[in-house]
């Protein structure tokens, strides 16, 4: 689904730069974007694809990070997850109806880079010709003292990657001005290293309580930095701490805490925790704290493989928030021998939706094969009927 919502947002937003949209732009989407002591003109779209979605101001501006998060997280389900759910608490203090996205303008490549170094002692600084002012490392320092098994139990790398998000709020001159920060932090749930250069590679589970406190220890240091900035010294800023997953992990991580710093002010003072899990389908994890939504979906399998057996895999993302199922996405791969079984299967698998699961499940349903997607079925809350489309026709 965020696939489809993507290509029907950047849809949009191509089709009013090239002018496939209405000539004229109104004037009162033409507003003056205020950044520190510069001014530049800037366009707010008409369309919202939803209230749960944000708008881009236009011209789309780049993160000054941009392309980091690939680089530095696990997986591709950590990467989308870390900046839609970013987004989600985002919510929580920047509402869509009164706030624009941008993404990050203020942290740079360099910047974040040497946040995620080590700190080093004052022997590795003289080894790597940095300044102290340069020390700027977020992770725990190596002492180089022990085997490397110790080593990096005693120090593991916490932090893996910080992202930026800025949210402008449209004032009453028709200006537009930097209204709030959110910046995730993204923490190892494994550490990983190698005892030689390009040796076997280890790993090291990390218990979530050291996850957690020392999260918070680095969120308040970045706190006092992100003040330091300037642009952000009195904005209220977001800081989440999200936990990613394995590289082995076909489920995303989750974010489980955040805090809120009021205009000014560079220290936290309380945390909000989240709850927030994503689980395979079927598993025995699954099994195991949520049993009926785990033999709902061993149903609905056995009955997708007992009149169609060219199925290569069936496996579901479920998404709990506060304890109770938010989203349940399933993708099915399978061999078709024409256009017409494609078109059998997607109508059977829309009724087995229906048969299997109780109406208030929001579904979404994704049929691959070798020649790339095949089908998707949406099935809202509640709704009588799913939504189908079945690509290329």
């Amino acid at each position: 689904m965020k696939k489809w919502l993507t290509v029907a947002l950047a849809a949009c937003l191509l089709a009013s730069i090239s002018g496939c949209a209405p000539s004229s732009i109104d004037k009162q989407n033409q507003v003056v974007q205020k950044k520190n002591d510069k001014k530049e003109k800037a366009i707010i779209p008409n369309y919202q694809i939803s209230d749960q979605y944000y708008k881009t101001i236009l011209p789309f501006k780049p993160g000054k990070a941009q392309g980091m998060v690939v680089q530095n997280l696990n997986t591709r389900y950590d990467i989308d997850e870390f900046e839609t759910g970013l987004m989600r608490i985002a919510k929580q203090e920047f509402s869509p109806e009164k706030y624009l996205f941008q993404e990050g303008q203020y942290l740079s490549k360099k910047t974040i880079a040497a946040w995620l170094e080590r700190k080093y002692t004052k022997k590795q600084l003289k080894e790597h010709g940095l300044k102290p002012s340069e020390n700027l490392g977020l992770n725990p320092i190596d002492d180089e003292k022990g085997s490397i098994d110790e080593r990096n139990k005693k120090s593991p790398i916490y932090l893996a990657h910080i992202s930026e998000q800025d949210y402008l709020k449209q004032m009453d001159d028709n200006t537009v001005q930097l209204g709030g920060v959110v910046i995730g932090l993204a923490l190892n749930s494994v550490h990983y290293y190698q005892k030689e250069e390009y040796g076997a590679t280890y790993d090291l589970k990390i218990p979530h309580k050291q996850v957690e406190e020392q999260g918070k220890k680095i969120a308040d240091e970045v706190a006092k930095r992100i003040r330091k900035i300037k642009g952000l010294e009195n904005v209220p800023v977001v800081i989440a701490l999200f936990e990613q997953a394995s590289k082995d992990s076909v489920v995303p991580g989750h974010f489980f805490a955040y805090t809120t710093l009021g205009k000014g002010e560079s220290t936290i003072s309380h945390w909000e925790g989240l709850d927030e899990k994503y689980y395979l389908f079927p598993s025995d994890q699954a099994d195991a704290d949520h049993r009926d939504d785990n033999t709902y979906f061993l149903n609905f399998k056995e009955d997708v493989q007992k009149y169609f057996d060219n199925t290569t895999g069936i496996v579901g993302r479920a998404f709990y928030k506060d304890g109770q199922l938010n989203n349940l996405q399933i993708d099915i791969s399978i061999q078709f021998n024409g256009e017409a079984e494609a078109i059998g299967f997607t109508q059977y698998v829309s009724g087995l939706i229906l048969n299997h699961f109780p109406d208030y499940y929001p579904i979404e349903v994704n049929i691959s094969s070798v020649e790339g997607p095949e089908a998707l079925i949406v099935k809202k809350a509640k709704a009588k009927e799913p939504f189908v489309h079945i690509y290329g026709q």
